[in-house]
């Protein structure tokens, strides 16, 4: 599939400000796509602009300005073609729970900051009825988490708790992501989440935004991806930005400013084209 996407985002600030160095984690992820064409505009221009791995591994661009400004323009553009991951083989992956891994990449996508015991007695109920088969589990998860969720578009704020959506049965994107990765990491399958785009729109009106999902690690096989907002795996119809073993690690435009007394606005706007190859 090929992907055309334009994201811009605008702060604006009632009086100039000094920028610190901001990270923009707003281009596709590499070896996911193949690139067509990549845009970054930046306003005010960047005095220094380096593309360089963040903690988690992401190739992010790192910029550092001087002066000062009333606004930061961010505007991303890139066309990619995205791949059809490989099928998954069933039953040739141990059973569960697994072992705890000792790889420390591995382990942060392990440990979970909120465990719960109701996300933990709701996985292993899907991991019994399953048989404790690795892909099996993972496609029940996401089928479950979206038959019984009311997902819904909530633009600002962090993830809710696990427990909460699990509890509440309603969400956004990011909370269905964190609860899927809560209840993989109750039975030792390293979770992380995924900023990026899909393929979908999530309103009627046709708004686009950036969407959330989560990737388990699979000894053997590597990282895949499952989108329990929509119910299915990952696929050519999601471009990747940026994974980390927590939400504030994908966070597209990160960074502050120098000033007192100040008053920020944020703007968003995301356009996303798709045609089938």
């Amino acid at each position: 599939m090929i992907f055309t996407v334009q994201h811009e985002t605008l702060y604006r600030y009632s009086v100039p400000v000094g920028l610190a160095q901001h990270v923009l984690r707003l281009e596709p992820r590499p070896g996911d796509c193949r690139p067509v064409a990549r845009e970054l505009l930046i306003e005010p221009l960047p005095t220094v602009l380096s593309r360089e791995p963040d903690e988690a591994g992401n190739q992010v661009v790192r910029v550092d300005f001087s002066g000062m400004s009333s606004l930061l323009s961010v505007i991303s553009r890139f066309t990619v073609e995205t791949f059809t991951p490989l099928l998954l083989p069933v039953g040739t992956l141990p059973a569960l729970p697994w072992t705890p891994w000792a790889d420390d990449a591995l382990a942060a996508c392990l440990f979970e900051p909120q465990p719960d015991a109701a996300v933990s007695d709701f996985a292993w109920g899907i991991a019994g009825r399953t048989g404790f088969e690795a892909i099996a589990f993972l496609d029940a998860l996401c089928d479950a988490l979206y038959q019984r969720t009311d997902r819904r578009v909530r633009i600002d704020g962090d993830a809710q708790s696990p427990v909460q959506t699990l509890a509440t049965a309603v969400g956004a994107c990011r909370d269905v992501t964190v609860l899927f990765m809560a209840a993989c990491r109750s039975l030792n399958i390293p979770a992380r989440f995924v900023s990026g785009y899909q393929a979908q729109a999530e309103t009627r009106d046709g708004l686009r935004f950036l969407h959330a999902w989560p990737e388990v690690h699979l000894p053997g096989i590597g990282w895949r991806g499952w989108d329990p907002t929509h119910g299915r795996r990952v696929g050519d119809d999601h471009v990747a930005l940026c994974a980390a073993p927590r939400q504030a690690g994908t966070m597209p435009v990160e960074g502050g400013f120098y000033a007192n007394g100040v008053t920020a606005t944020l703007d968003c706007r995301v356009e996303i084209a798709t045609r089938a190859q």
